[in-house]
């Protein structure tokens, strides 16, 4: 990015969390931060941060036409959007069987439509100007699915699609994309941002329930400082050539490094089968 001025970014879900520790590491190399907010109050926290620099704006990220507003207002306000960090989410612990429709509609609504939709909203601006970065905050649970987060898994693994797919649309047009996959990040997120299914299923005690007693009982004590992540974020932001996929921690090295070490072996062990089903141009 260019050091003549300062870039203005654009953070979805900045109350609490990663969200917040981003937006207040971009604060301090003297960026403009436009954050999204569901509540008045948060709103106002937020701008006393950095009066001038950090503009609040309430959104909800399922509301398309008042996304379209906010991006209309943050360039009223701001002027264009050089960075978008697609951040708003909450995770949904259940077994498969365990979740509702309505709860999977609720979860993909925020953390996949939501997240498409500002993307889709922030491309106008960006390839008219032929600039622009779009960094996607995914997780090492789309990337490593593990027993318990499947629905919140499928909406982070669909995003890492949507980045990985529209990194190739946009890099013509001056855009660039990265998705980053955090580990474990000390934040609120496995308390304040975790909802659980409301069907309990007795059989899935021993497997998926896992997935509640190890997020709440991790809550305080993650390996990643949240602080330290949003600087990486920020690195990555400036960077002349970023990375397409950024994981962040070290749990997040193990867990993704392991899940495709086993899938290349599977794949590698079944080959013959994978490639017997060519056709015998011969008969």
């Amino acid at each position: 990015m260019s050091d003549e001025k300062p870039a203005v970014w654009w953070i979805t879900g900045v109350s609490s969390g990663f969200g917040r520790a981003i937006a207040e590491a971009a604060l301090a190399e003297g960026d403009i931060v436009a954050g999204t907010v569901r509540r008045e109050e948060d709103r106002l926290a937020f701008e006393a941060l950095s009066p001038g620099r950090a503009l609040g704006f309430l959104l909800d990220v399922t509301d398309e036409p008042a996304i379209r507003e906010t991006v209309r207002a943050i360039e009223e306000r701001a002027g264009a959007i050089d960075i978008l960090v697609s951040n708003a989410g909450y995770g949904l612990i259940g077994a498969i069987e365990e979740a509702s429709a309505a709860e999977i509609r609720a979860q993909f609504d925020v953390n996949l439509f939501g997240a498409i939709a500002v993307i889709q909203s922030a491309l106008p601006s960006m390839r008219a100007r032929r600039q622009g970065r779009i960094i996607n905050v995914t997780s090492v649970s789309g990337l490593a699915p593990w027993m318990g987060t499947g629905i919140y898994g499928a909406t982070k693994y669909a995003l890492e699609c949507i980045g990985q797919t529209l990194a190739e649309e946009v890099r013509p047009l001056g855009i660039k994309v990265t998705n980053v996959a955090p580990g474990g990040l000390r934040t609120d997120f496995a308390t304040r941002s975790l909802t659980t299914c409301r069907t309990e299923i007795a059989d899935y005690e021993p497997t998926a329930h896992l997935a509640r007693s190890i997020l709440s009982g991790q809550g305080g004590s993650e390996g990643g400082d949240p602080a330290k992540a949003a600087r990486a974020v920020v690195q990555v932001a400036r960077a002349e050539e970023p990375p397409l996929h950024l994981l962040l921690g070290a749990d997040a090295l193990h867990y993704v490094g392991r899940k495709l070490g086993a899938m290349q072996a599977e794949i590698a062990d079944w080959a013959p089968v994978t490639v017997s089903i060519a056709y015998d141009e011969k008969k």
